[in-house]
């Protein structure tokens, strides 16, 4: 299956974000690939790490709030979004490239926010450099070692079916009918957003043209060697095998509080955006240290 994604860098926020702070943003090379990531805000860090097939461009909600009191660090992993394709020869892991975005703005410590995909990688950046992470915000987090419902393996088997026949294009299309996003596709603005990023999305992960690193240990395996505080939040419409992902996150990270949004499913914060940033904020201001 030939691999021709490249994309040009696509226009980001505008210079002043809606609640006025000054954005600044730049591409970042890492061994193998660039990360595109924007900066606003002032005050301690927190960093923002989006869902997969999707980019920075989720937590447009979330920005405006948080920058009243954060310096917000927001970016599109390695393969996603305006991060663009990557060599697919050179070995990484997405925690270690989190690290290299951390020491690159010099930032000591950090709260992270992740969702889904987002989650993992900060769960795993946390058990990688514990004493960068300050506190962890995990929504319907990714846990690899929870099973899936069978609905959504149903999903992922059909995403590998029309892979198989139709490539990526037909793959984003399966993808944005996934259960997962079910709730979301009830709702068309945000669903019209989800399909502008999943069509940005160069699909080299799916094309298995991924050298990302196995990890020395799945990190449902170690979680409660995480102490740093926790916040745990799902979707009440999220899929059955998420929320029980929420559950068990909730259950073996010792300093965790968890919290179910109603009126939202998987994508939570795009669903539910001022309930989401009621408990960001609340949650962060009571840990800025």
């Amino acid at each position: 299956m030939s691999l021709s994604l490249a994309r040009p860098l696509r226009p980001r926020l505008p210079a002043t974000c809606a609640s006025g702070p000054r954005v600044s943003g730049a591409l970042l090379p890492v061994n193998g690939a660039s990360l595109r990531y924007e900066v606003v805000g002032a005050g301690p860090d927190v960093v923002l790490i989006h869902g997969f097939s999707l980019d920075m461009r989720m937590w447009d909600a979330q920005l405006p709030d948080l920058a009243t009191a954060f310096r917000v660090v927001r970016y599109d992993c390695r393969g996603f979004g305006a991060s663009g394709p990557f060599d697919p020869a050179v070995p990484y892991t997405h925690a270690a490239d989190l690290v290299a975005l951390l020491d690159h703005l010099s930032i000591g410590h950090a709260a992270l926010v992740g969702l889904s995909f987002g989650g993992q990688v900060a769960l795993r950046t946390a058990l990688l450099a514990p004493d960068r992470v300050r506190a962890l915000v995990l929504l319907d987090s990714l846990l690899d070692g929870v099973p899936w419902d069978d609905e959504s393996k149903a999903g992922l088997a059909e995403l590998n079916t029309q892979l198989a026949a139709g490539g990526v294009a037909a793959g984003r299309e399966a993808w944005l009918a996934h259960p997962l996003f079910a709730a979301a596709r009830r709702r068309p603005e945000v669903q019209a957003r989800l399909a502008a990023m999943v069509a940005d999305y160069p699909g080299q992960h799916w094309l298995g043209l991924d050298p990302h690193l196995p990890d020395d240990a799945a990190p449902i395996e170690l979680l409660e060697q995480l102490t740093m505080p926790a916040l745990v939040v799902a979707g009440e419409q999220d899929v059955p095998g998420f929320r029980a992902m929420t559950d068990v996150l909730g259950q073996r990270l010792g300093a965790a509080d968890r919290v179910l949004v109603p009126g939202a499913g998987h994508m939570v914060n795009m669903e539910q955006p001022a309930a989401v940033n009621a408990l960001l904020l609340r949650f962060l201001q009571a840990h800025r240290a």
